[in-house]
């Protein structure tokens, strides 16, 4: 990503006059932004109140904040580059996103009547015991490690083009930067400061969208018909701007490669770690239902605009213009900031600042919303579980809390540095990964988990480690690591395996692994024998109250 963003002779959108003001004002706002989180803290040392925030948040504020777990900075860059300099293929993926949502708003319920936040506690419904929560401990890292890289990744990189700093040594310290800037918030921060955290940015990301969409569609007369034949007409392939096939990842693969993506990208946006422990932190199923619906209404606002916002810009800058700064398009809503007023505007200087508040605000809420979840799984699922000799009551809660603090530094440490040494690589396969893995492992051990009462200890390690050993190896081989232009090895040539992604072969892999798994009895395959029922603690609570049950949960557990 932004992989040609600052080559020779590369597009500066602000001009030397408008820097300094733009610079000033930005910091300005981190500096407020900074504060503000930190005086959100909190100082309680209760583990519950600072993972679910005693489960006692609004079905309208988790709402809004579910909406703004899906406003990251990859999200705002990437499908606006992608629906600019791709049309329909871009669109598509946006569709996917909301999409995913609904199969999320399907489980809701389900995973907030459990009494569960967490993987670990989701995998313990069914398969009691140390193995399914080092197992979730285990994908929750692989899920998380990579999507962090990719994202400071990316925010570095816009600040440096905020800046005008064109070499990779100042795109490494600007990442650097703002990793050690989201970090100092991440290892202070819970649910609740978090959430109105992401209430602001949903309200101040669509008005900022729709900011610089209006005045685009102003320029053609308020037709939008004629916005998009203009952007038909800008676009790298006219003929082929609406149809599908012009981006360079799916074009030649056939349709079995973009139903693989479809499965991926909507499979894998439901069941993220972070949004499992934002569901959690209901007041009940219904209310989980019901934060999913206005979030599900928001974020499809979201990516009405993002598209808007993707065919304004080739409609104003030019795909060619925008595929001259990135060959990927994530420059787009900076470029269409800077040029939809015009160079003689006193207000561009304003929205192009207020477009990078809203990418640092959505840098900070993601990777601490991200790198809470994964810290959460440590300190609740293993830490909390495993540690020998604990005594119960504020001193394990205390330790515990500090399992977490610690956790989150250690994370947003190997997750910057890791970001710094792969950042002349392009690695936004990381991101697809990552879903990857939430549609091979999560998603086949929660639909048997909640609908197959056979399902127990032994499918759930073969689904998990199965699916996972899937991922990781059919990625390997794939075209976007080696054989191709946009590849991470361009030059090599081991991509035996034909799709991009893995899923059209890993998931219905890892249901089949859980099944096989389930059934299987040494020395009887191929005879089923129902499992014993499981003990009466692990069982999900009946009447969804949650904290009680939860709490009950964690003593036996410890015992």
């Amino acid at each position: 990503m932004f992989r040609s963003l600052f080559g020779p002779g590369g597009v500066d959108p602000l001009g030397a006059a408008a820097r300094g003001p733009v610079i000033v004002a930005f910091l300005v706002f981190i500096g407020v932004a900074l504060l503000w989180v930190f005086t959100l803290a909190t100082q309680e040392n209760r583990p519950e109140r600072l993972y679910v925030a005693d489960r006692s948040l609004s079905p309208v504020l988790n709402g809004f904040a579910m909406a703004g777990e899906q406003i990251s900075v990859v999200t705002l860059f990437a499908t606006t580059g992608a629906v600019a300099l791709f049309g329909y293929d871009g669109i598509a993926s946006a569709v996917d996103s909301v999409i995913a949502l609904g199969v999320l708003l399907l489980l809701a319920r389900r995973i907030r009547d459990s009494g569960r936040f967490t993987l670990g506690d989701l995998f313990a419904l069914r398969a009691p015991g140390p193995g399914p929560r080092l197992a979730a401990a285990v994908v929750t890292l692989v899920i998380t490690v990579p999507l962090l890289i990719v994202q400071l990744r990316a925010a570095g990189i816009s600040v440096a083009l905020l800046i005008g700093l064109s070499s990779d040594q100042a795109q490494i310290g600007c990442t650097l930067l703002m990793g050690c800037l989201v970090a100092c918030f991440a290892a202070v921060a819970d649910l609740r400061g978090t959430t109105f955290v992401h209430v602001v940015k949903v309200v101040v990301t669509l008005a900022v969208l729709a900011a610089v969409t209006v005045p685009a569609l102003g320029k053609f007369s308020w037709d939008p018909g004629d916005l998009l034949s203009a952007a038909v007409g800008k676009s790298m392939s006219p003929q082929g701007y609406l149809d599908h096939g012009l981006w360079a990842h799916t074009a030649g693969l056939g349709p079995l490669n973009t139903l693989s993506d479809h499965i991926v990208v909507i499979l894998g946006t439901a069941l993220m770690p972070h949004l499992i422990l934002r569901v959690g932190a209901s007041r009940s199923g219904a209310s989980a239902r019901r934060s999913m619906s206005i979030a599900t209404g928001l974020v499809g606002a979201f990516f009405l605009l993002l598209i808007a916002t993707g065919f304004s810009a080739a409609a104003v800058v030019g795909s060619r213009d925008i595929g001259a700064v990135d060959p990927n398009g994530q420059a787009a809503p900076i470029l269409l900031a800077s040029e939809v007023l015009g160079r003689g505007s006193g207000l561009r200087v304003t929205l192009v600042t207020v477009m990078a508040c809203v990418a640092f605000l959505a840098v900070l809420t993601a990777v601490t919303s991200v790198t809470f979840a994964a810290a959460v799984s440590f300190a609740h699922d293993v830490f909390a579980r495993f540690r020998r000799g604990a005594r119960e009551g504020d001193e394990g809660d205390e330790g515990e809390v500090r399992a977490l603090r610690t956790a989150v530094v250690v994370l947003c440490a190997v997750s910057l540095t890791l970001s710094a040494v792969v950042h002349r690589y392009p690695v936004e396969f990381l991101v697809t990964f990552s879903m990857s893995v939430v549609a091979s492992c999560v998603f086949p051990v929660l639909v048997q988990s909640f609908f197959w009462p056979a399902f127990n200890r032994r499918g759930l390690l073969w689904t998990v480690y199965g699916g996972l050993a899937l991922c990781v190896l059919l990625t390997l081989f794939s075209p976007i690591v080696s054989g191709t232009e946009y590849a991470l090895w361009p030059h090599a040539r081991f991509d035996w395996y034909p799709f991009h992604t893995p899923g059209l072969v890993s998931v219905p892999a890892a249901f089949l692994l859980g099944r096989l798994g389930s059934r299987y009895r040494p020395g009887t395959l191929g005879r089923y024998r129902p499992p014993k029922p499981a003990p009466p603690h692990t069982r999900p609570p009946a009447d969804g109250t949650g904290a009680r049950e939860a709490a009950s949960l964690r003593v036996q557990d410890r015992r």
